[in-house]
């Protein structure tokens, strides 16, 4: 059975340094083209479905940018795996 997580990015904190993406066991985070109030580019999601909320990412962050959730698997989603 795999954990599914969630990953949130507040972009006002985000200075695209790049720690997240480069810890991420899973590939899960990428620069968005996108940038802040404050000029920098920002991290996103890239492939949301690989995350399973281990949370290195946001061990990483210095700036304290991400918040990552661990979803409850529901029975239903057991039984359909």
């Amino acid at each position: 059975m795999s954990v599914k997580g969630k990953v949130e990015v507040n972009a006002e904190l985000c200075k695209g340094c790049g720690l997240c993406i480069a810890f991420c066991p899973r590939d899960v985070l990428g620069l968005s083209g996108e940038v802040n109030s404050r000029g920098y580019k920002i991290v996103e999601p890239v492939s949301p479905s690989r995350c399973t909320g281990c949370a290195i990412c946001a061990e990483m962050c210095p700036d304290v940018a991400l918040t990552v959730w661990r979803l409850k698997r529901t029975k239903e989603a057991v039984l359909h795996d």
